[in-house]
């Protein structure tokens, strides 16, 4: 059955993560901790198909972890005829603006960590979104695919990819193209393993933050489940504790 081939994918990548990453993981626990005691912040910018959301706003999870998104939009409607006509100056990428303008209008300052990723490695948003969180003194966790990223040219325009940036990087062993499971008639892999992977990543991560925040004195803040008796009144009165302190 190809739902226990995927289960067993899983079960191995796992393991696998266990067995190679666990330093890593450790190094961004670290790196997140120190940011929350210091007076910083924690953001997650995608992980995946929505798998940031899955790391907020949940029973047990951290009260600090907070999403960073951004969009864009210009109306300017013209004629069929007047479209594509030169701009003055010098071309521009408007996508890697956009990226860096996010990140100078945000909440984000020197000291954060962000965590974000790219299972190629190879896209432009985060690698630039790395690059503009570096410029203003934040640290950046990368996670991404070494397999894949190494079968792969970057798009960005400095050549270089998410591995190559991020100030800690770890592995979330997908396979190069993300499906793991071998399916007879198709020529290529499917069911996606990155999102499971990163998610859990992000998981262990959080552990390890709530772990050293401890021992540094400053227990982090966790959400209750809303429905458990008392559990919303609970969240309410932690979350003024932790806007006052900020982890």
């Amino acid at each position: 059955m190809l739902a226990a081939e995927y289960a067993e994918a899983v079960h191995e990548t796992i393991r696998r993560i266990e067995s190679t990453q666990m330093e890593a993981i450790d190094r961004a626990a670290e790196l997140v901790a120190r940011a929350l005691a210091g007076g910083g912040a924690f953001w997650v910018y995608q992980l995946g198909h929505g798998g940031e959301r899955e790391l907020t706003n949940r029973a047990g999870g951290l009260m600090a972890t907070r999403v960073f998104s951004f969009g864009f939009h210009v109306e300017s409607p013209i004629a069929e005829s007047l479209k594509n006509r030169p701009r003055a100056g010098a071309a521009t990428d408007a996508d890697l603006e956009t990226v860096r303008l996010a990140v100078k209008r945000s909440e984000m300052r020197a000291g954060d960590a962000l965590m974000l990723a790219s299972v190629s490695g190879k896209n432009r948003d985060p690698i630039e979104l790395t690059l503009a969180a570096q410029s203003i003194g934040a640290k950046v966790i990368g996670i991404t695919s070494l397999e894949y990223t190494a079968q792969v040219e970057s798009l960005h325009p400095s050549g270089k990819k998410l591995c190559d940036v991020a100030d800690v990087v770890i592995d979330n062993c997908a396979p190069f193209g993300d499906g793991c499971v071998d399916v007879p008639g198709y020529d290529h892999r499917a069911l996606p393993i990155s999102g499971v992977t990163q998610v859990t990543i992000g998981w262990m991560i959080c552990g390890g933050v709530i772990e050293k925040l401890q021992a540094m004195g400053k227990p982090a803040h966790v959400y209750m489940s809303q429905n458990r008796p008392g559990g919303a009144d609970y969240n309410a009165q932690v979350l003024k504790e932790y806007n006052k302190l900020g982890y």
